[in-house]
């Protein structure tokens, strides 16, 4: 899947260009690799990516946090025991020797042990290019989806969205969401009988997106409820 990974990357960066949340808190910690004091209580660091996030020259911090309760230990359908916590994220941005808070969404993604009937559940990557925050789905043979943040208006508002659809290594359907044109690129493969990678037919087509308020990263409540057909 690394290909589809750099397709969406390619796209999404040419395509959308370089280009309020809660109130904020000052820390000052001794030492500024030490995000204890960013992490709420019964919490702890999945994933830790650094980078210039609102173009002032210093290095913020974006932390993927996961619950820690032990009622949320259940047992699945196969009787595995497996942890339900969900997970959230946290944005910092480094002001001299301090930080402050700009995101703050403690449960906005569901637990990496969920049921997915015949399906296992994607796997969830954050990654930071060119001053823009991609959260990514991984699929595996069934595709991948990634929602792409831009800091403005005081706030992450998501100004992207990609997601592929495959079978094995054939892309049956790419829809690509632009928020700051406010236009929908869908490609699809009319060849059904296509088996290996590059053997798709696609056919493309363009439209308006329809006009509603841009999702804040703060804001969502769940990224599993977010339904696309309503743009």
């Amino acid at each position: 899947m690394k290909r589809k990974f750099v397709l969406i990357m390619v796209t999404l960066a040419a395509f959308l260009g370089y280009n309020s949340a809660f109130a904020s808190q000052k820390f000052s910690p001794d030492n500024s690799n030490d995000w204890d004091a960013f992490i709420p209580k019964n919490f702890f660091v999945q994933d830790v990516k650094t980078s210039d996030l609102n173009k002032d020259g210093e290095a913020d911090i974006v932390l993927l946090i996961k619950k820690k309760d032990d009622r949320n230990i259940v047992e699945n359908s196969r009787g595995e025991m497996v942890d339900r916590n969900r997970s959230g994220i946290v944005v910092l941005f480094k002001k001299g020797n301090k930080y402050e808070t700009i995101v703050q969404n403690y449960s906005c993604f569901a637990s990496e042990n969920e049921e997915g009937g015949v399906y296992f559940a994607p796997d969830l990557l954050l990654t930071i290019d060119k001053g823009l925050l991609y959260i990514q789905y991984e699929h595996g043979r069934y595709g991948n989806w990634t929602y792409a943040f831009r800091y403005q208006n005081r706030k992450f508002e998501c100004i992207g969205f990609d997601n592929i659809i495959a079978r094995g290594p054939v892309i049956m359907e790419h829809q690509s969401y632009n928020f700051s044109t406010m236009k929908k690129q869908i490609i699809v493969n009319t060849n059904d009988d296509a088996q290996e990678e590059g053997e798709e037919i696609f056919k493309e087509t363009w439209s308006k997106i329809k006009a509603g308020k841009r999702l804040s990263l703060s804001e969502i409540k769940d990224f599993d409820e977010i339904n696309w057909s309503n743009w």
